[in-house]
């Protein structure tokens, strides 16, 4: 039998490779002689960068930057044999980098986004994958721009300092780009965003996520007021036309940068991944095929990642299993998407407790399944 493993991460538990292993090993231990094919995914959120180097054989590559308040941090991206590199900008202006008491979307920057970029630029990628989730900011891609060379002035004409946050937007007067990375030119920026928001209004930026990343209904009055000025500034200067495509307001407004500024592709995480790791090639000829993620609802089946697997495995006739780590509401969409649903959970307990075991829970539950078809095949042989 040829089961492929297609696994997202478990949020705050295990990223998609520990997940694959974890799986084969539940299969192994009923069906030793199966063919296991594992394949980690990601959307461009946590793991995208685990995922796609140990897909593709590719590499980790680490270094210092600043993080979201400009304090170092320890940043890693992923060189792929393609070319290609794959970076996740939360590993350097993510949420999960600082306390919760220090959130403060007025201050937070995406400046280190821009360093990881110019390093990526530095080893020779010739396309780049860009993960914009689980961002600390709302500074609308300013910081990034400015540590790729671009030069953000104040209304007198004077170069503001480096690392400018969503509270600092209105002070530009305004942009020079001439002295811009000239390689970004020949160098193509694929975005993997699931999210769909605008920069500006009730659905954008400062108004959804600005709150996820520490912000007052008085933050985000001023966070909406600067990214519009920024908007207007970058507009008035034929920089930009809109900034109401879907995904302008994802990572606080860093889809509107690289959308605008670099010509960035907004395009889906899953596809993405979907794409890169071959997965498709992967399913010719298996039975069967396992994903998986550490909670799901109805929003899974409405095009999150395991429910975009599963119909890549659809169309080539192979049945999707959704393993996960917790099954919310009605799950009525879910059996529609997938063959069969389980919570690999073993009973009422700690949350702390369940995604502690997480590991053991599902290689438990990828041995009853394997159990299950054995029975499957020793019914129909006799």
């Amino acid at each position: 039998m040829k089961i492929v493993i297609a696994p997202d991460s478990f949020k705050g538990s295990l990223r998609s490779p520990e997940v694959c292993r974890a799986l084969a090993a539940g299969f192994r231990k009923i069906s030793p002689d199966s063919e296991l094919v594992l394949i980690p995914m990601a959307d461009g959120g946590e793991g995208t960068v685990d995922a796609a180097v140990q897909a593709t054989g590719g590499r980790k590559e680490f270094l210092d930057v600043p993080g979201p308040l400009m304090e170092t941090v320890r940043a890693e991206y992923g060189l792929i044999p393609t070319g290609q590199a794959v970076f996740e900008m939360a590993s350097a202006s993510g949420l999960e980098l600082i306390s919760d008491a220090r959130r403060n979307p007025l201050k937070t920057t995406t400046f280190g986004t821009g360093r990881i970029l110019r390093a990526i630029l530095e080893r020779g990628a010739n396309e780049i994958i860009l993960g914009i989730g689980g961002s600390a900011t709302v500074d609308g891609g300013a910081g990034m721009i400015q540590a790729l060379g671009g030069r953000l002035l104040d209304r007198g004409g004077n170069l503001l300092p480096d690392g400018i946050g969503g509270g600092d937007l209105l002070r530009i007067g305004g942009i020079d780009l001439s002295q811009m990375d000239v390689r970004l030119e020949k160098c193509s920026i694929k975005v993997a965003c699931d999210v769909t928001n605008p920069l500006l209004g009730p659905s954008g930026a400062a108004a959804v996520f600005g709150p996820q990343k520490g912000a007052d209904p008085e933050m985000v009055a001023v966070l909406e007021n600067n990214l519009r000025h920024w908007f207007e500034l970058l507009k008035n200067s034929g920089l930009c036309a809109d900034c109401s495509a879907p995904g302008d307001g994802a990572a606080g407004g860093l889809g509107f940068a690289l959308r605008t500024l670099l010509k960035a592709e907004i395009t889906s995480g899953a596809g993405l991944m979907i794409e890169l790791t071959g997965l498709e090639n992967h399913l010719q000829g298996a039975d069967l095929l396992i994903t998986g993620e550490g909670c799901s609802d109805s929003q899974t089946a409405d095009g999150k990642l395991c429910a975009v697997v599963a119909h890549a495995a659809e169309k080539q006739g192979v049945p999707a299993i959704l393993l996960s780590g917790a099954l919310k509401g009605d799950i009525a969409p879910l059996e529609r998407v997938f063959a069969a649903v389980f919570s690999i959970a073993r009973g009422p307990g700690a949350l702390e407790d369940a995604m502690k075991n997480t590991a053991a829970n599902l290689e438990s539950a990828a041995a009853n399944i394997g159990a299950v078809f054995k029975l499957g095949e020793a019914q129909r042989r006799r």
